[in-house]
């Protein structure tokens, strides 16, 4: 019995450390693209974004999984990590969010 509180804990943990992995990576293209864009390459600017979406993608995934878990009744415990990693993906989908307009600014300035 045990052993299966573990493995369930382990496995919680590395749906944590993917939510934190995704929005952090989300975020670092989401800067690449603003880079990009100030440079004057919109072509990797909405290359970059459409990166940092897809790490989003994979980020809500995981969180769908998380609910439909908690909605069949198995209770996903609440950590300190799990508050970081959504605090990592918030700041990740404002992140993106404020890129895009940022990209679509430069854009127009060219």
């Amino acid at each position: 019995m045990k052993e299966n509180l573990h493995m369930e804990h382990a496995a919680d943990e590395q749906t944590i450390m993917n939510l934190i992995m995704a929005g952090g990576n989300a975020k670092s293209s989401a800067f690449e693209a603003i880079y990009a864009a100030k440079k004057g390459d919109q072509e990797t600017a909405k290359a970059k974004l459409k990166e940092a979406d897809e790490f989003m993608v994979a980020a809500h995934n995981a969180q769908t999984d998380m609910l439909t878990q908690e909605a069949q009744g198995n209770h996903v415990q609440v950590s300190l990590l799990m508050v970081h990693a959504q605090d990592h993906i918030m700041n990740a989908i404002t992140f993106r969010d404020l890129a895009g307009e940022i990209v679509d600014l430069y854009g127009r300035l060219d």
